[in-house]
């Protein structure tokens, strides 16, 4: 190959890299946001599931004449109450722990292109290695 084919090839290398860095950042940010949401899912699949449970308690003990629907339906309206007090909870639970995980990620595509373009401007080198 020719010289400046050679250039044009760490050039376009190095550009890729660049990208390639800033790709991870966003898809990163986009990651955080993939667990936000399926923390907001989870906590919809547990409400709908204490609504499901508390609403079948209800129907047994209104639309049965048997003792024993009765008894489960008195049984399951506090189990539903409890799953959805228990869904609020593990959400908030997850949400900090994703809040905590966020302020603790700190991006470096940017600060590391500045560190290393400068290190190597300085030392008289074209390319990184």
């Amino acid at each position: 190959m020719l010289s400046p084919d050679k250039e044009k090839i760490k050039k376009l290398k190095k550009k890729l890299k660049v990208q390639e860095k800033k790709n991870a950042e966003v898809r990163d940010q986009m990651a955080t946001q993939r667990t936000i949401f399926a923390n907001e899912r989870t906590l919809m699949a547990y409400l709908r599931t204490a609504m499901t449970v508390s609403i079948g308690g209800f129907a047994a003990i209104k639309f049965s004449d048997d003792l024993y629907l009765e008894i489960i339906g008195i049984i399951l309206i506090p189990i539903g109450i409890i799953l959805a007090i228990y869904s609020f909870i593990r959400f908030r639970h997850k949400q900090k722990l994703i809040e905590g995980h966020h302020q603790d990620y700190s991006p470096t595509s940017h600060e590391h292109e500045r560190v290393h373009t400068s290190k190597y401007r300085e030392d008289g080198a074209d390319s990184l290695p």
